[in-house]
């Protein structure tokens, strides 16, 4: 049985991840628009110190790799927002994959195991995913209905969102946000450049061929925010801007922005040193398109690289 939204539109979500990047941002704009949050996380206590002091904003215990979600988190609520995970931008040892698949597969599975248990469930589970699950393609253009590729993160991604899609089945509308790289100045892919870019140190990766889908954090948000609140969005959604771009074109828009220069290739092999397996996901790359959020009537508030950079870095928007 699904809950009703409380009074005057509120919504009572229920977050996991919500002390990471995404998470975090997502938070804010949530209690911006007064609606009410319930985070779940193994060390509560430094969740509310990271979130804030917020009497609308709750934060319970939950292990993902340990058991079900508690019922009291989940029972009653609008919405659950699942965006938990180990960080994959590192080397790659045999413990690193099994870390990066377990806080994703198993974690997902026990998610929906507590969702199982619940009288009142949310209405909509919207599960984070990653422009991994298509692996290399090379140029060509990736629109939500292109297969999933066969490489290690392509296989997690393809398992992460069939434990997600198994809460359809208890009545719950399930979306699967497949992301990009998120430009945010506090974190991700783009904090760790900035300090070789600012130096002058910064150049295109691998030859600078391979595309790079990428989204701004204000989108990003703004597209769960549009997932919450449109039941016509379901299933895989690309959480990409509508212009993916090269590493090189990228490399360019970035030291522009910085007033620095991008003259230092870094080549392939030097970054498989760095990252083993991993390197892979950099130096391969590919082209994906948010067709069903364009379809859908979203519009993205930074659609070109460069404005996205500028508003991560510049107007802090």
């Amino acid at each position: 049985m699904s809950s009703a939204a409380g009074p005057q539109g509120t919504l009572r979500v229920t977050l996991t991840g919500a002390t990471g990047l995404i998470g975090s941002a997502l938070t804010r704009a949530l209690r911006e628009r007064g609606h009410e949050v319930t985070v779940l996380s193994r060390d509560p206590e430094r969740a509310r110190a990271l979130l804030g002091d917020d009497p609308h904003l709750r934060a319970l215990a939950w292990d993902p790799l340990r058991g079900p979600a508690p019922a009291q988190a989940l029972s009653g609520q609008d919405a659950l927002v699942n965006l938990a995970g180990e960080q994959i931008a590192r080397r790659w040892s045999g413990a690193v994959k099994r870390a990066i698949h377990d806080s994703r597969v198993t974690g997902t599975r026990n998610l929906v195991q507590g969702l199982s248990a619940c009288e009142q469930r949310p209405r909509t589970l919207v599960s984070a995913s990653a422009v991994g699950y298509y692996g290399s393609h090379g140029d060509e253009p990736l629109d939500e209905d292109a297969p999933a590729g066969r490489d290690f993160l392509a296989g997690v991604c393809a398992a992460w969102e069939a434990q997600a899609a198994a809460a359809r089945a208890l009545g719950v509308r399930v979306v699967a946000l497949r992301t990009g790289v998120v430009l945010a100045r506090g974190g991700g892919a783009l904090a760790k450049l900035l300090t070789p870019f600012r130096l002058g140190l910064g150049g295109p990766v691998a030859g600078g061929r391979q595309y790079m889908s990428w989204i701004g954090l204000p989108d990003h948000v703004a597209l769960v925010l549009a997932a919450l609140a449109d039941e016509r969005f379901e299933g895989p959604v690309n959480a990409t801007a509508p212009e993916p771009v090269t590493n090189g074109e990228f490399t360019r828009a970035l030291a522009r922005v910085l007033h620095r220069p991008a003259v230092l290739p870094l080549p392939a092999f030097a970054l498989r040193a760095l990252y083993g397996d991993m390197a892979q996901t950099v130096t391969s790359g590919a082209r994906v398109l948010p067709a069903k959020a364009l379809m859908l009537g979203f519009q993205f508030r930074h659609a070109h690289v460069y404005e996205a950079l500028q508003a991560a870095l510049v107007q802090r928007a």
